[in-house]
């Protein structure tokens, strides 16, 4: 069969060449318009895309003969993901692809703080000799954290070391063995703000690393420290930057990457500052990685639909599932399960251990893909899926058990996770209770049902009275509605777990006011 492509964005020539080798008819639209896109894409069985043209579900919807839609590069927010898998498209990335050059950028964004590199460049252009006035540092003997210690942050420090830094790093999914194998030394996030001469970072985006250099915690870092961002802009607050810098607590700022892109208005202006370093996305932005990142797409592509292979796939087993009404109950269940756990698990986490109960004990393997890339999700700088999150989980030193039970005692189908030893909440169980209603209904012994949905705190308690009354009370002060309640009591002990789901995402003040009463304790804030 005589299989299409078409080829946009301007991808690199060797992806054509690859096809073409495969026999496929291939079309390279390196500017094509959205409307002429859209008159043609029946034609084809495949598409190769970069970070310019938006495969969305209208255009999906008019590709009738599509079976792959391959994004040359890691990031596919331009793809809509579900649209695909409704449609049975297959959707593939090249997460390695363009690895060793964001780490070779962020290392060069490191020498070139260090050593004035670009303002000496401009200066000397311009006719002057500022020899003193670009004095610089070294890196030698300095010590550079890293927070997100995947595949790029791993670079960077087997890099930075050889130029003899003291390497720190902070991931709460690196286990200090693997740590310990890459000669990095696991600290506090706090602690190692606090402590280092350079701060470069390899995260998502998420509710958790959004801001996380501000002027709102200017106190807790070491002044002079130098801040590279090669990942995802926002991580950094934008605003904060340039009163930063001119408060003194930050020397420089190296950012390849922006919170719009490109930067318009007050982000233009912030990038033109003499101590901020600027590149446009430059990361990925090598010959070698756009010509590897182009092969491995052609070779994956050619492979799916030659069924051969499913390499980079994100979606294959979803597609596979997808009609499965079965296994879909669990799939959502475990998701979110897995975000509920990834929140309340201890720091540095080294084990799993997982247990299924009843039918969904069959589907056991993909349940546990589908647990783990909720736990992973925002912890890692790329999607996580069903098909890599067990790779993502290993690669930071996370070992899996599962066993299975044929039965459950109180429940048809239960999944049951022990987060270890070091947990405050250890043993959690969680079963689907009905269409879209899942539940969490066992945490160390207790019996309480928390929907896995919403804005949840969650905290240990004496059970006396008066104890409901002081914490709702005190969520009232600040302004917080409490949407709905569950209890778990040991009326031997006298002690409970209590779980609120809010109306109002509870900031670290109310839930420090919720820890300050008495009786309460291991107060945790889940956002689902």
């Amino acid at each position: 069969m005589n299989y299409k492509v078409i080829l946009l964005d301007g991808v690199d020539a060797v992806c054509g060449k690859i096809f073409k080798q495969r026999g496929f008819e291939v079309t390279e639209a390196p500017k094509m318009p959205v409307e002429e896109l859209e008159s043609v894409i029946s034609d084809y069985d495949a598409m190769v895309v970069r970070s310019a043209t938006k495969v969305t579900a209208d255009l999906l919807e008019k590709a009738k003969k599509m079976q792959v839609v391959g994004r040359a590069g890691v990031g596919v927010d331009n793809i809509d993901l579900d649209a695909a898998t409704r449609q049975g498209v297959l959707v593939m990335n090249t997460p390695d692809g363009n690895t060793i050059s964001t780490a070779e950028h962020t290392c060069g964004m490191i020498l070139a703080l260090s050593r004035n590199i670009p303002a000496a460049v401009a200066s000397l252009k311009e006719g002057r000799w500022d020899r003193k006035k670009y004095l610089g540092t070294e890196v030698h003997g300095k010590t550079l954290g890293i927070v997100g210690l995947g595949k790029i942050g791993s670079n960077v420090a087997q890099r930075m070391k050889s130029f003899g830094m003291n390497v720190v790093g902070f991931d709460p999914y690196t286990t200090h063995e693997r740590a310990a194998e890459m000669g990095v030394e696991m600290m506090e996030l706090d602690d190692l703000i606090a402590s280092v001469d350079y701060l470069t970072v390899h995260t998502p985006l998420t509710d958790q690393t959004r801001n996380l250099i501000s002027l709102k915690n200017a106190d807790r870092i070491k002044p002079g420290i130098r801040l590279v961002n090669c990942a995802r802009g926002g991580i950094y607050k934008e605003d904060d930057l340039v009163p930063l810098i001119e408060k003194g607590i930050v020397n420089g700022v190296a950012l390849d990457v922006y919170s719009k892109e490109p930067p318009e208005g007050e982000l233009a202006e912030m990038v033109k500052h003499p101590a901020i370093i600027s590149t446009p996305h430059l990361g990925a932005s090598t010959q070698e990685a756009q010509s590897k990142v182009a092969e491995q797409v052609a070779t994956q592509i050619a492979d799916a639909i030659e069924q051969k292979g499913f390499q980079g796939s994100l979606n294959g087993k979803s597609i596979a599932l997808s009609t499965n009404k079965e296994v879909q109950p669990f799939l959502e269940l475990s998701e979110r399960f897995g975000r509920f756990l990834s929140q309340i698990a201890p720091k540095h986490i080294n084990e799993l251990s997982i247990n299924f109960s009843g039918a969904c004990a069959k589907h056991s393997e993909v349940i546990t893909d589908s647990l783990l890339a909720g736990f992973m999700s925002d912890n890692v700088d790329e999607i996580v899926n069903l098909i890599n999150a067990r790779y993502f989980a290993e690669s930071r030193g996370l070992k899996i058990s599962e066993t299975l039970s044929k039965e459950s005692k109180t429940y048809s189908d239960l999944i049951s996770v022990d987060l270890g030893p070091k947990a405050v909440y250890r043993k959690l169980s969680a079963t689907p209770f009905g269409d879209k209603d899942y539940r969490i209904v066992s945490i160390d012994g207790f019996s309480i049902e928390i929907h896995l949905d919403g804005d949840i705190i969650i905290y240990r308690n004496i059970d006396k009275p008066g104890m409901l009354a002081a914490t709702s009370g005190a969520l009232a002060e600040r302004s917080i509605n409490i949407a709905s309640l569950s209890l778990g009591r040991d009326l031997k002990d006298a002690h409970a777990i209590t779980a609120f789901t809010v109306d109002t995402k509870p900031d670290a003040t109310d839930l420090d006011h919720l820890q300050l009463i008495e009786g309460v304790h291991t107060v945790r804030y889940i956002s689902m």
